[in-house]
């Protein structure tokens, strides 16, 4: 765009009139834009791929392998075609859709690697035997772990899953341990409420096939020696609970939890209250492993190596200190990883490291674009799946961000002879305004997903974390790994791991001092999977695209905040018909305390309610197995809990009193009073998962959650077996 200056009759300057571009000149302006992205365009192959990642997982039916590799195929010949003829376009477009096809093919071979039996649905009570892999956070119920089962009654070696997730009774035995209990046994569970995040998928490719509630105690077993893979898993997971105990030993349980969830990934010691402090004051993702600890651990080691080489004079003439030091925070980045127990955000977080630190070893920069898009693709080829979990989206998203930021960040001038007064100033504004714009820069860059996912918006968690970043990077996490390698070795490591207990207690004590403001925590109803995927796409475009048309990517970052929200459903029911929430106002009321409290707690989440206590008048009245319509009840409605059916005489009173009737158990017969009422039965949740209704103009319209999922691996229903 140009502008013209006029003079005015006595000598003035008017204000200058702006003229719009001729069309020779916007396509010149085009066209340099575009030729300044030709260094960029191959970062959108990693995109690509996550798409067909994405494609595949979202699909209702599962593809067979041959035509996605035929479409595979056809496309990369395309590119090669294109690039021949010298078609640039052509080329780009063929590749592109060559790497989503890729995407789609590396997904389907993934599948067919992980598949593994499942636990059929609840037998009721069964012996299980197996060895304990490793500890899990634990549930609401009590601690839980990893097992890999020897024998479950009633299913066979084939029938067997891999492993199963177990919550004890009792005391946690370690990993390593034989042990034989008395558990109820189900398959993975399905998603909450329709669209929700599917737990049973990302299950599937765990490799857990089932998941149970032990009735007993874990009791010792003699059993056959495992395979070696699995003895030396043990064997590690072991080491790593022996440590665990040995920090919450020094430091007690409430600042050894926190600890040893920052240095092992057990959250076994972790009260819930601290927890839910932590979320709610925005420092959650300290507490799991993931690329903060892995960025700390790996610089501390790579500064303190290279400032250890270059204080040894011989040593620094004759080897580079920079890749020395490099060398030394891959070790340390990747014997953190085996120490935390290998969690999917630390194997993201150690792969990025490693290309950066294999960067510096080839003399390229560590920190750049082009090495996290080859970090996304050692990753999306590893773990396909990983394009649909927070972990991944939010990770990703977020060192985007920031490496577009330094991209941007102008270089400060090295002062010559200027008074160190001044220089500390200097760089202490600096630095605090580098870490501002980091905060906020990644915030924003994580923020749709943690609407989506999460419902929770942390309104002083920007506050919160830079106070506490100095506490993690120079106190907490670097004397945890001083302690932690010295309790390793055998050395005085308790007077280290006091320093970073001490730093753990003030993170806390900010935690709580941020989570107890006003409208510390702000709900946020999810909005469709499309406004996620754009923003997706706008973040992305943003971060990639050079020059100031990366703006255009702004509408679609912010699409999760400003897409509407369809009308919140009047009425949910959970899976097994267990557990039922209605909606008042912007309030849920659970009808059965302490049922399913997981799942109602997300589906409230997911559609912006809080939770309702009743009190005084009861809209509804509810007993062991069954709730009726009471006093002004926003919907009519009736509930059986019980696993039998209700005698013939309870069903016709559940039926006159409600207009919507939920029965938890296989109900065969109904009584005339059912006639013209909607009624759910064990029958309809079995197939069809839970359910979402909506009352409009006298119609009830409803949304279940299995016919979203599909027919796929993870969703299919394992047949029952006669033991």
């Amino acid at each position: 765009m140009t502008v013209e200056a006029t003079e005015t009759p006595v000598g003035r300057t008017r204000w200058p009139r702006p003229t719009l571009p001729t069309p020779a000149q916007a396509q010149t302006w085009f066209t340099e834009q575009l030729m300044g992205q030709t260094d960029r365009w191959m970062l959108w192959a990693p995109v690509a791929f996550g798409g067909g990642c994405a494609v595949y997982l979202g699909l209702r039916s599962e593809p067979p392998l041959w035509p996605l590799l035929a479409i595979a195929l056809v496309c990369m010949l395309g590119a090669w075609a294109a690039r021949g003829r010298g078609w640039i376009a052509g080329n780009l477009v063929a590749l592109m859709v060559a790497a989503l096809a890729c995407g789609m093919v590396t997904s389907k071979v993934r599948q067919m690697r992980v598949d593994a039996p499942r636990a059929p649905a609840s037998r009721g009570l069964i012996t299980v035997e197996g060895w304990v892999v490793d500890v899990d956070s634990p549930g609401a119920k009590g601690a839980r772990v990893l097992v890999a089962p020897a024998w479950i009654e009633g299913l066979t070696a084939a029938e067997t899953p891999t492993r199963i997730r177990l919550t004890l009774r009792g005391e946690t035995p370690p990993p390593g341990s034989a042990i034989r209990v008395r558990a109820i046994l189900n398959p993975p569970p399905p998603p909450a409420s329709p669209g929700a995040y599917d737990f049973a998928r990302d299950s599937y490719f765990r490799g857990v096939g089932g998941v149970g509630l032990a009735m007993t105690e874990a009791r010792p077993v003699d059993l056959q020696s495992p395979p070696w893979r699995l003895r030396l898993r043990m064997a590690v997971n072991a080491f790593r609970w022996r440590l665990a105990e040995r920090i919450v030993a020094h430091l007690g349980d409430r600042t050894g939890g926190v600890a040893t969830a920052m240095t092992t990934g057990h959250e076994a010691w972790i009260s819930p209250e601290d927890t839910q402090t932590m979320r709610d004051s925005g420092l959650a993702h300290i507490l799991s492993i993931s690329g903060l600890h892995m960025v700390i651990v790996g610089g501390f080691v790579f500064f303190a190596v290279r400032l250890g080489v270059a204080a040894w004079p011989w040593l620094a003439l004759r080897v580079s200190s920079k890749k020395t030091a490099a060398v030394a925070g891959l070790v340390a980045v990747w014997g953190y990883l085996v120490l935390s127990g290998a969690p999917a955000p630390a194997e993201r977080s150690a792969m990025t490291a490693t290309v950066a630190f294999v960067a510096i070893l080839v003399d390229r920069r560590a920190i750049t674009m082009n090495a996290l898009a080859v970090a996304a693709m050692f990753v999306l080829v590893m773990r396909p799946e990983s394009v649909a979990q927070p972990g991944f989206q939010m990770s990703f998203a977020a060192t985007a961000a920031l490496i577009a930021l330094s991209e941007i960040w102008p270089r400060r001038i090295r002062e010559i002879s200027a008074p160190w007064p001044i220089l500390a100033v200097q760089r202490g504004w600096s630095w605090l305004l580098a870490a501002c714009a980091a905060s906020l820069v990644a915030g924003l860059a994580t923020g749709p997903f943690a609407m989506q996912h999460f419902n929770r918006t942390a309104v002083y968690g920007l506050f919160a974390n830079l106070v506490v970043e100095p506490l993690s990077s120079l106190v907490i996490m670097p004397f945890l790994a001083i302690g932690a390698m010295l309790e390793l070795l055998g050395g005085p490591g308790r007077w280290a791991l006091a320093v970073a207990g001490w730093g753990v207690d003030r993170m806390l004590d900010v935690g709580r001092f941020f989570a107890s403001l006003p409208g510390a925590v702000q709900l946020v109803p999810s909005a469709p999977q499309a406004a996620l995927a754009s923003a997706f796409l706008g973040i992305l475009f943003i971060c990639l695209w050079r020059g100031w048309l990366r703006l255009l990517g702004a509408p679609l970052a912010v699409a999760v905040l400003l897409w509407p929200r369809p009308p919140a459903p009047d009425l949910w029911i959970a899976a097994d018909g267990s557990a039922t929430v209605v909606r008042e106002g912007r309030e849920g009321i659970a009808l059965r305390d302490n049922a399913k409290a997981f799942a109602v707690d997300i589906w409230q989440r997911r559609r912006g309610l809080t939770p309702k206590h009743i009190s005084g008048a009861e809209p509804y009245l509810c007993g062991r197995y069954q709730c009726i319509p009471g006093v002004r009840p926003p919907i009519k409605l009736a509930a059986w809990w019980g696993r039998k059916p209700p005698s013939a005489e309870k069903l016709a009173v559940l039926c006159a009193s409600a207009e919507v009737v939920s029965l938890r158990a296989v109900t065969p017969a109904l009584p005339p009073s059912c006639n013209g009422k909607l009624v759910f039965d064990g029958v309809d949740f079995a197939r069809n998962g839970s359910i979402e209704l909506w009352r409009r103009d006298g119609r009830w319209l409803g949304q279940w959650s299995q016919p979203l999922r599909g027919d796929r691996p993870w969703t299919r229903e394992t047949p029952q077996r006669q033991g």
